[in-house]
């Protein structure tokens, strides 16, 4: 129901913009959230937006270089990656919740993840 796209291999200081592709059931009304988990990591947050697209929040590490947006009539969310650093490398996934929050626990829908692997 949740399908990522968009990753890939960069060099580090480039830019890369992942998205997550809503299908057989409406998201507009959730919280939708990015994570990402890097090999031997658990997953940590990214970044996540409140249906209505007035409320932001990003992880300290990606604050600044990092922008989540979403697009209700699409049924997509996006998250647009600049500065990056090699630190950075990971699986992201996209994620749905009916509450805010940064805490894998709380999501109840999740996609199937997509690489993003950046050189130095």
């Amino acid at each position: 129901q949740l399908q990522a796209s968009g990753g890939g291999l960069v060099q580090a200081g480039g830019s890369l913009r992942v998205s997550c592709a809503a299908s057989g059931r409406t998201f507009s009304s959730y919280v939708m959230g990015w994570f990402r988990q890097s090999s031997g990591k658990e997953r940590e947050f990214v970044a996540a937006i409140r249906w209505s697209s007035a409320g932001t929040s990003c992880a300290d590490s990606v604050k600044g270089r990092f922008t989540i947006s979403r697009d209700n009539a699409k049924n997509t969310v996006f998250l647009q990656m600049n500065s990056l650093k090699p630190e950075d490398t990971a699986v992201y996934y996209c994620a749905a919740s009916r509450r805010f929050a940064d805490t894998p626990t709380a999501y109840d829908y999740w996609g199937q993840g997509t690489q993003v692997t950046v050189s130095s």
